[in-house]
């Protein structure tokens, strides 16, 4: 380990973005909704109410540019 290890940013942040739409996913799954729904409706529309409080997942999901958001997902999918 005699070198330094560089870190892409952007590839760091999208990993952030990645995770924290999963546990939103999984947090409006738990909670009887359609998570799908409930995050694409978020995306379009920007109104918060589209995703539940519980577990602070309207707080995680906010910290996020939808822009970004909608950019994570299309170069996730795109991948596989």
């Amino acid at each position: 380990m005699d070198k330094t290890k560089v870190y892409d940013n952007n590839e760091f942040e999208e990993a952030l973005v990645e995770q924290t739409v999963k546990e939103v996913y999984e947090i409006l799954e738990d909670c009887g909704y359609n998570p799908v729904n409930q995050i694409v409706g978020y995306i379009i529309s920007g109104d918060p109410g589209y995703i539940s409080s519980h577990k602070e997942a309207r707080k995680k999901i906010q910290a996020f540019d939808r822009n970004q958001l909608l950019a994570v997902i299309l170069k996730r999918f795109m991948k596989k």
